[in-house]
């Protein structure tokens, strides 16, 4: 069976079309062979690897031109993968075997172009591995998550010793197919640290804050309120934001701020660092606010501007009532947008939280109303415990109000919390 003449290959270390293509043997490319399969785009190629390089820089059309006199199979598969439609298929698959058959059989697959996953023969190695990797995504599309994990599991021992970061993509790979098919849980933790570790002095820092952020969110998920696993989570999110800047990454960056606030406002307040995160949980919600609007992400906008405004009330600060007033501020934002006939129960819970501002304030005339309001909605609702508790905080209010108007931070009556 003939075999390529260069191995290893970087095979799927790089997305496509540039991780699909292989590379022919090439005079002092040791170097940079070593570098590709690190994950680095070398600062120099061989001539022979102009190709890839044209591929790696976006340069599909170039990196054609580049093969476009080298007639040998090897280039005929690479052109296949820069440009390739049905016929080339047709032919190449009459014309290759061996080891380019193989690589043909992933790439059509990859590509729409075959129905059919490839079968992988006496292969080895990151061959073996690609081969798996194309028959393990064809079983997650047909929801055959079992067979999935088992595809990938022989990835991955295939692909660790000639490719290790070939094995890493695979291991997020199985990670997710895991959390997919049992939800958060310990393997799939298990599959995104080995691949962190196997990435952390790659060239693929991408993948790698992919990684972290999909990690961060299990640990989050599987916190229960417990301060090991959302200091692990908050973690994972700084991690990932030294990749995902709001320059690049907008959305992946407030993504990250996002549930690095919520991991930091989940913990008890215990101790006097506690207090230091809860600035810093303040401090991202306003990063991801900076990009969360209310026109372009109306969901997220929302929750990122409701839990700002819920920890700016009990944010320790020397300015407490100008933290007060801009979350009765965010609040007023808030109910703009919902609708008290078609969600009594979101519009009541805003509106009992901005009530607790208020009275935090000590404008006693404000929040009252404001909390008759939020119990008749509640009861409309159907949460008459919600409703039953504003009732009582009302009643606290009403025989407090002259020293509410002397209080500015620790008189206020705590409302339900949302």
């Amino acid at each position: 069976m003939p075999t390529l003449a260069l191995r290893p290959q970087p095979l799927g270390i790089f997305p496509l079309p540039a991780g699909y293509l292989a590379l022919p043997p090439a005079e002092d490319g040791t170097a940079a062979l070593a570098e590709l399969m690190a994950g680095h785009v070398p600062a120099a190629m061989p001539p022979e690897w102009r190709f890839l390089a044209l591929a790696l820089a976006s340069d599909s059309r170039g990196a054609l031109d580049a093969l476009a006199n080298d007639d040998s199979p090897l280039a005929r598969y690479n052109r296949f993968v820069l440009a390739g439609g049905p016929a080339d298929f047709a032919a190449l698959r009459a014309d290759l075997d061996g080891d380019l058959a193989l690589l043909l059989a992933v790439a059509a697959y990859t590509m729409g172009l075959s129905d059919t996953p490839p079968t992988p023969g006496d292969a080895d190695g990151e061959l073996l591995a690609f081969a798996l990797m194309a028959r393990a995504a064809h079983a997650i599309e047909r929801e055959e998550l079992t067979a999935a994990e088992a595809e990938l599991g022989a990835a991955i021992s295939a692909a660790m010793p000639a490719s290790p970061l070939l094995a890493a993509q695979l291991l997020i790979t199985r990670a997710e197919t895991r959390t997919h098919r049992h939800g958060a849980g310990s393997g799939a933790m298990s599959d995104y640290r080995e691949a962190i570790r196997l990435l952390a002095r790659s060239g693929l820092a991408e993948v790698r804050a992919h990684a972290n952020l999909n990690l961060g969110i299990l640990y989050q998920e599987l916190a229960h309120g417990q301060r090991g696993p959302l200091l692990e989570a908050a973690k994972c999110y700084q991690e990932a934001l030294r990749v995902f800047t709001r320059a690049a990454y907008p959305e992946l960056f407030a993504l990250a701020q996002n549930n690095l606030a919520l991991a930091y406002l989940a913990m008890p307040l215990t101790e006097a660092s506690d207090q230091l995160r809860m600035g810093i949980a303040v401090q991202a919600l306003r990063e991801a606010l900076s990009v969360y609007t209310r026109a372009e992400h109306p969901e997220r906008w929302a929750s990122a501007q409701l839990n700002l405004a819920n920890a700016l009330q009990y944010l320790p600060s020397a300015r407490p009532a100008e933290h007060l007033a801009e979350a009765v501020s965010l609040y007023e934002e808030l109910l703009a947008t919902r609708d008290p006939a078609t969600n009594p129960l979101g519009y009541a819970r805003v509106l009992a939280n901005q009530a607790n501002a208020l009275a935090h304030l000590g404008i006693v005339t404000h929040a009252r109303p404001k909390l008759q309001e939020a119990a008749r909605l509640f009861a409309l609702g159907g949460d008459h415990e919600s409703a039953a508790t504003v009732r009582e905080l009302l009643g606290e209010l009403e025989h407090s109000a002259a020293a509410q108007k002397e209080n500015q931070r620790d008189g206020g009556v705590p409302a339900p919390a949302v």
